[in-house]
């Protein structure tokens, strides 16, 4: 989640009375903070996150692309619930992410966050232990400012050791981190501050840092999270979902296991693209190792999206042990090739109809990284067979539009 619009509304007028007495308590303890930490000349060059979290890429729900700040205790139970109850836990989804709005606006006199008591009454730790009931984890959301972007709740600038420690007691398994409201310090010297808080908090929470690309958190995150965005906000749309896509991409060589490069979370079963748009939109984050957090209802799944969010053929090129993020490998106007090699001399294998007529794709060889005379067996992920003629030089597909097809190519002479 990013700054959207609401963010620059006129705040009211208890909003400006928390917020100015946020910046007189923790102004001077944040700016001292940041000098030590910015004086460390080792920052980037020393991964300060060893939690051992992340060999793959997440999977698991978040709440804020269907229900954005309308949330409460008894639907993420119910979230939880249904992860189990469809099956998704089985494949893999196992993360329940609590967004933005969780709290009151207000610290506690000690300086604590303090859970929503309409929405969330009976605390963050009676939640986390119905969700790990169910053998799932749980997420939260902070923002690296004195705000979030709802402006909803506080920020955990200046309080990074007390919220890490209160994440733990709670349960907490994974933090997704923002960027709004944050006095205009760079995100490397404010997102070291969290990183180094949950080291000392004594319980391995994965970390996203959800920086939206803006100082090209590729470069830098590896060091400091689990996973960082590439983009701004993503929405279920067409056009929003593909140019994640192509901005995520160019960032390729930065992904590995432990760290992966995030293109924003799944908008499949969200009703704003076609059926074709959103298998496009699960194979590209499949390829791309992107985190698999899926963006809808869970509760009232369709047929249609299970069938896609379900796949298991392709969770797996996703779950890929070698780790290796997709490369657009070919591109001709509208059509194009991604491509990124899997454990076991594989190499899975996209090809994408960006434009409005059905076209012939065709992977070459010498494009993709297989020897130019091998004789390959192709596998289609989303038809669940393996083509009976094998393939010489290269495999072509007739794509329709807002499309694609997805394979797994393997060498056998």
């Amino acid at each position: 989640m990013e700054c959207r619009s609401y963010c620059k509304a006129p705040a009211v007028v208890v909003f400006v009375l928390a917020f100015s007495l946020v910046m007189l308590e923790t102004t001077v303890s944040a700016t001292s903070r940041m000098t030590e930490i910015a004086s460390d000349g080792d920052l980037l060059r020393r991964n300060l996150l060893a939690n051992g979290l992340g060999v793959t890429p997440p999977m698991g729900w978040n709440s804020w692309n269907h229900f954005a700040c309308n949330i409460n205790e008894k639907m993420i139970r119910e979230t939880a619930d249904a992860l189990v109850s469809t099956g998704l836990s089985k494949l893999g989804y196992e993360y329940v992410n609590i967004d933005d709005c969780w709290a009151e606006i207000a610290r506690d006199d000690k300086g604590n966050l303090v859970p929503k008591n309409s929405t969330f009454p009976s605390g963050m730790k009676a939640l986390a232990d119905y969700v790990h009931a169910k053998g799932l984890k749980i997420g939260i959301y902070s923002d690296a400012g004195y705000f979030t972007c709802s402006k909803t709740m506080p920020g955990s600038l200046g309080h990074e050791e007390q919220d890490a420690k209160t994440f733990a007691a709670w349960g907490i398994d994974y933090l997704k981190y923002d960027n709004c409201n944050n006095g205009n310090i760079k995100p490397t010297i404010r997102y070291p501050v969290m990183t180094r808080a949950l080291m000392k908090a004594g319980r391995p929470i994965f970390l996203s840092l959800c920086e939206w690309g803006d100082l090209h958190p590729a470069l830098w995150g590896d060091k400091l999270g689990n996973s960082w965005r590439t983009t701004n906000d993503i929405n279920d749309s067409w056009e929003s979902m593909i140019s994640r896509a192509d901005l995520n991409e160019i960032y390729a060589d930065y992904a590995r296991p432990g760290g992966w490069n995030d293109p924003d979370m799944l908008e499949v079963g969200n009703g704003g693209m076609t059926k074709d748009e959103y298998i496009v939109h699960f194979s590209l984050w499949a390829i791309s190792k992107a985190p698999l957090l899926l963006g809808c209802d869970l509760r009232n799944l369709t047929k249609e999206t299970k069938a896609i969010v379900t796949n298991t053929e392709v969770i797996a090129v996703n779950q890929d042990p070698l780790g290796v993020q997709a490369k657009k490998v070919r591109s001709e106007g509208d059509l194009e090739v991604w491509a990124g090699p899997l454990s076991g001399y594989r190499v899975a294998v996209v090809l994408l109809n960006r434009g409005p007529w059905r076209n012939a794709i065709s992977a070459q060889w010498d494009d993709i990284g297989i020897p130019p005379n091998s004789n390959v067996e192709a596998r289609d992920l989303w038809e669940h067979t393996t083509l009976k003629t094998t393939f010489v030089a290269n495999l072509t597909a007739t794509v329709d539009s807002h499309a694609c097809k997805l394979y797994i190519l393997k060498p056998i002479s």
